[in-house]
């Protein structure tokens, strides 16, 4: 596994733009990352970095290694589970990115059922905007992406989706709290808090303003659902977020307008890739999950 060290040395220069900043993240020294590059480069025949006066970038032969790096290390996690597997083992690692609507509720909730049935699994969550969640399981960071309305990107297939409706979400003793549904117009008469333009749920309710007579005078504008979140409850004000996303604290009414889309919530993988065996159970559980009851994630 030396040479797969070697590729990991690569694979972090070119994260953290720097021979130094990959070392910390690596614990080691930085001449050694340094020596390690260089031999490589020597190796190629050609530089894999650009070395800056603050750091350094990829050359477009480093752009083709570092893919072939991360290829590698994809290759060799999913040998390692497939060992397991033939061991009859159940342990391993699920690394996933997930969109921030679910970290309240939905994501602790799956991880804890999963375990309950697989207990030696463990997780590594990272919570990021719809775009860079994306993107990180194009960048093999993670095996798999829990995310609203993905944009359409090449090489990534979808394992499971469910429809979400978006929700205004009010305190329990909000007036709107009772309500089976509202309208906009409802919501908007109470202070309002909008998800700003890195979170996809903004978009739907743009297309939706656009169609509208109402303008919303937003009292909070935030890229965290939580602030809205606690904006609306002390405000006694409205924030917005599909159902599966509501936590227990604080009541989701769904909104019911003509030209109002549901959501989308996708499970996406990188299209060819054989997924380590903990990871596609871990798929299969939300297929199952989603299939059973989209509004809860719970069969």
């Amino acid at each position: 596994m030396q040479h797969h060290r070697f590729l990991d040395y690569v694979d972090a220069v070119a994260r953290c733009g720097s021979m130094r900043g990959a070392a910390e993240q690596l614990q080691v020294a930085a001449s050694a990352v340094n020596r390690r590059v260089q031999d490589l480069e020597r190796e190629l025949g050609t530089p894999i970095f650009e070395r800056l006066p603050r750091g350094v970038r990829l050359t477009a032969a480093g752009e083709l290694f570092v893919g072939y790096a991360r290829r590698r290390a994809a290759d060799l996690e999913h040998v390692r589970s497939e060992i397991e597997a033939l061991r009859g083992l159940r342990r391993g690692q699920v690394s996933m990115a997930g969109s921030q609507a679910l970290a309240p509720v939905f994501l602790p909730r799956a991880v804890v059922d999963f375990q309950a049935r697989f207990p030696s699994v463990t997780f590594d969550v990272k919570v990021l905007d719809r775009d860079k969640a994306v993107q990180s399981v194009i960048d093999f960071e993670v095996d798999l992406a829990l995310v609203f309305n993905p944009p359409a990107a090449h090489g990534l297939r979808v394992l499971a989706q469910a429809r979400q409706r978006t929700c205004a979400i009010v305190a329990p003793g909000h007036p709107l709290a009772r309500r089976p549904s509202v309208r906009l117009k409802d919501c908007l008469q109470y202070p309002v808090a909008l998800p700003d333009g890195s979170l996809s749920g903004r978009s739907v309710l743009d297309d939706l303003l656009e169609k509208s007579s109402v303008r919303p005078d937003a009292g909070l504008v935030s890229n965290s659902f939580e602030m809205m979140r606690g904006f609306a409850r002390e405000a006694g004000g409205v924030s917005f977020q599909i159902e599966i996303g509501a936590d227990a604290g604080m009541v989701a009414v769904p909104i019911e307008e003509r030209n109002l889309p549901p959501a989308r919530l996708v499970l996406l993988a990188l299209r060819g890739r054989v997924l380590p065996v903990a990871a596609a159970q871990f798929a299969e559980f939300i297929a199952e999950q989603l299939a059973g009851d989209p509004k809860t994630g719970r069969k």
